[in-house]
């Protein structure tokens, strides 16, 4: 019998119920430190006085996508930083990073030392072309890149090959246009930034002339947010190019966002950059719909794309779909970034949705074979999916929080056989794990503020978990008087 048929339904054998008077406080284990995780955490410690929270990362810092996601150049993003912090505060919740899920700790054990789980791990993973040529030296994806010039510890050795003079960007969101703003930006730009050193130094010896987005369907199905699309246009360093032939827009599409502000926007701002007029900046970013890529070639390395014109076709139910039209188009460029969205990938011992990659669920509440797994619940993209932005998170983990705190009222979750906090680190002790702590993290943080500010920069990041271990505790214990 598998770990989750085990839990499935009822209450496991020689486990107590926890009922809303009975076995405080309550233990809940929050599996992924970033946005969702940290919504989930809140809203435990605002929604029951009895609470005992460890959140959990495998990376020794906190924040995800916002430390490793949002762009260096978007530094009011991060702000929500702030408002993690007064959470990592509350005594009720420890931070136990550098703990990884399937390594140092199993559903089993989750199960053995808490009454809950949240699983709040995001979708680590990028989604793929799926076309010949696609792993050719000089593709990369762009989840790769923006987590090397961000600093992950997982990517910092990345081989990005910048001695190209035309890169293209497949995709039509924030991050292809976080991307084309790191790639046209000026070093003096970029080092004015959090990027991470490593980044900055190998962005001086790019030869990036000029960056070409690109997407499958038309400028009104686009997924710009139009403050980043402005930006664009606003680049010290790159003119902006939109073909007025790219922007003509079918009646279905005008249809489909009748009641979309932002898509009404961008079609303005679009509008806006074909008739803005090139000033002879030193590179160029164009923007290019109704092509999907259907090879990349080069011989050896990232050479050329070739890519199919569509046809935009009104499918009924405000949907439009991009359709082949069997003309081909191909695009000299050296280098090219698939930016085509992210996906989850699988937990051990947790049920998982091999095609919507997703944790299964219903309302925040895991489903096995369509009921409800005791005990676990999942929050964030893992949950809905790639969706949203940052503050999307909130109401997505209150919903998931708020059928754990009924789940425990109602009885419905096991007793834990070994819910001390005790039993916890002794076994962290016994599987290897060295967990740094919000005491830790803070010491790192102030470290990276210091170094920042007397660059004059927001921060300048350590990157290897072995150096932010040193940094964090040699801080944290001078910060304690040892």
């Amino acid at each position: 019998m598998s770990e989750a048929e085990r839990t499935a339904a009822g209450t496991a054998a020689g486990h107590d119920d926890l009922g809303a008077a009975n076995h405080s406080p309550l233990r809940v284990a929050v599996i992924g430190a970033g946005p969702a995780g940290f919504y989930a955490a809140e809203a435990l410690l605002k929604g029951r006085e009895d609470v005992s929270v460890d959140l959990i990362d495998r990376l020794p810092t906190p924040y995800g996508l916002v430390r490793f996601g949002v762009a260096p150049d978007h530094q009011k993003l991060k702000s929500v930083t702030r408002l993690y912090e007064r959470t990592l505060g509350d005594a009720r919740l420890r931070y136990l990073g550098n703990v990884e899920f399937g390594r140092h700790l199993t559903a089993d054990d989750l199960r053995r030392h808490y009454h809950a789980a949240v699983y709040a791990v995001g979708s680590p993973a990028d989604r793929r072309l799926g076309i010949p040529g696609e792993d050719l030296p000089g593709s990369l994806s762009a989840t790769e890149f923006v987590a090397w010039y961000n600093g992950h510890p997982d990517y910092q050795d990345l081989q990005v090959p910048l001695g190209a003079t035309t890169a293209v960007v497949i995709g039509v969101g924030n991050v292809a246009i976080d991307v084309t703003r790191v790639l046209a930006k000026s070093n003096e730009e970029l080092a004015q930034t959090d990027m991470a050193d490593h980044a900055v130094e190998h962005l001086k010896g790019s030869s990036v002339e000029e960056v070409i987005i690109v997407g499958r369907r038309g400028p009104a199905e686009a997924k710009f947010t139009t403050k980043e699309l402005r930006e664009l246009g606003e680049l010290l360093n790159a003119d902006i190019f939109v073909d007025q032939a790219d922007l003509v827009v079918p009646d279905a599409s005008r249809a489909a966002i009748a009641n979309d502000v932002n898509a009404q926007k961008n079609l303005e701002v679009l509008e806006g950059f074909v008739n803005q007029a090139p000033t002879g900046k030193p590179r160029r970013v164009r923007i290019r719909f109704l092509l999907s890529p259907v090879e990349i070639q080069g011989d050896g390395r990232v050479e050329r794309v070739v890519f199919e014109r569509n046809r935009l076709e009104e499918r009924g139910a405000g949907r439009v779909a991009a359709l082949p039209t069997g003309e081909l188009e191909t695009v000299e460029a050296q280098l090219v970034f698939r930016s085509v969205g992210y996906r989850g990938a699988p937990l051990p011992g947790v049920p998982f949705d091999d095609v919507a990659c997703v944790i299964p669920n219903e309302g925040g509440r895991v489903l096995h074979e369509g009921q409800p797994l005791r005990g676990a619940y999942v929050a964030g993209w893992i949950k809905r999916g790639p969706s949203g932005v940052i503050g999307t998170n909130k109401a997505d983990a209150m919903e998931s929080v708020a059928a754990l705190l009924e789940d425990a009222a109602a009885g419905r979750l096991a007793e834990p056989p070994e819910p001390s906090t005790a039993a916890l680190d002794g076994l962290l002790a016994e599987r290897g794990a060295d967990p740094f702590d919000a005491s830790e993290w803070l010491g790192l943080d102030a470290v990276e503020l210091a170094a920042g500010a007397a660059q004059g920069r927001p921060r300048v990041k350590v990157v290897g978990v072995d150096a932010m271990l040193r940094a964090g505790r040699a801080r944290a214990s001078e910060e304690r008087g040892e």
